[in-house]
């Protein structure tokens, strides 16, 4: 049976394992994002799904902020971004990099990337390329059934503008254009 998200003024008072099956299904299946918002968003009222969106949103930019600033200081980088990241399977297929298996979710959202042998090797390319480029990082970008050269190039520019902390704000947001889109088909507002 296909998961159903419960009416949104019920989400303070689900159990810590009902909220954590609700973010999997909105985000991605990842321990330290489920901690994260439990603690600072999902205990807290929304008025919809878009709101609580936009409160994870918040707080993963205050990670970065906060991590943005340690590391400034000379302080390791916050591992929780690469974590949370490294959530999300890699686009099209994989390599010898050990993937993410795909959730039903990011099965569905890939569709759009079916393509020849030859494109799927490109892509395969362009994945190590850019994790080789952003060490402990995943491409993330809201697929939206946009066809796969579209997210090549995209892929290929991000790489080439060789900026991580544009790529962690990119991935953040991405996972929360995400998040919302699946609310929208999982039955939100």
């Amino acid at each position: 049976m296909p998961y159903t998200l419960p009416p949104i003024d019920q989400v303070p008072q689900l159990s810590r394992d009902d909220q954590t099956e609700l973010l999997a299904n909105l985000f991605e299946r990842e321990a330290t994002l489920s901690n994260l918002l439990i603690d600072t968003v999902l205990r807290q009222p929304h008025g919809s799904y878009r709101q609580l969106i936009e409160a994870c949103r918040g707080v993963l930019v205050s990670v970065l902020e906060d991590a943005d600033a340690a590391a400034a200081r000379g302080e390791a980088y916050d591992p929780r971004v690469a974590e949370i990241i490294g959530a999300h399977p890699r686009l099209g297929g994989s390599s010898k990099v050990k993937t993410t298996q795909l959730s039903e979710h990011s099965s569905a959202e890939q569709k759009s990337l079916a393509g020849s042998a030859e494109e799927t090797q490109k892509l395969i390319d362009l994945n190590d390329r850019y994790e080789a480029t952003f060490p402990g990082l995943r491409f993330v970008c809201f697929v939206n059934g946009r066809p796969r050269p579209v997210i090549m190039d995209e892929m290929e520019r991000r790489i080439k503008r060789n900026d991580v902390d544009a790529e962690r704000r990119e991935a953040f947001d991405a996972m929360c254009d995400i998040a919302y889109d699946r609310a929208k088909k999982l039955g939100a507002e």
